[in-house]
């Protein structure tokens, strides 16, 4: 089972999920699945991006692979910016442990004017973005 975790009406991040958990995200409502963690990241165990986007497209869901490692870069940022304006919503996001996902979306939202509010959605999420505050 997927631990979901939802940011806002339009947006959720998850840890790593398989091919097993794309009919309860799409049971769940979500159109899009964006995955931010590169294949073989975790060793030879890690659910594959191809399974998870072949389950998702079979389902009539958007997949979009942006695996990325480490800090977002403004690259990344510009290209989810780029996914959440465009793609079908709900969003879903998912890497190791979710906090690249939601580290992502907390900064396309930088210098926008709501730095509090993007903490405390994270923090609902159950992540602490505190430390970025002063970035967004």
């Amino acid at each position: 089972m997927a631990d979901i975790r939802k940011v806002t009406e339009y947006f959720a991040v998850a840890p790593q999920i398989d091919e097993s958990d794309v009919e309860e995200i799409a049971a769940k409502g979500y159109k899009t699945i964006i995955a931010n963690r590169p294949d073989g990241e975790g060793g030879v165990d890690q659910p594959r991006m191809g399974a998870i986007r072949t389950k998702a497209e079979e389902l009539g869901l958007t997949f979009v692979a942006l695996p990325f490692s480490g800090a977002p870069t403004p690259e990344i940022i510009e290209r989810t910016q780029s996914i959440l304006n465009e793609a079908p919503t709900p969003v879903l996001a998912y890497c190791r442990t979710g906090t690249r996902s939601i580290t992502a979306w907390a900064l396309t939202h930088a210098g926008q004017g709501q730095p509090e509010e993007i903490v405390d959605a994270a923090a609902d999420a159950g992540y602490d973005l505190s430390s970025m505050k002063r970035l967004l």
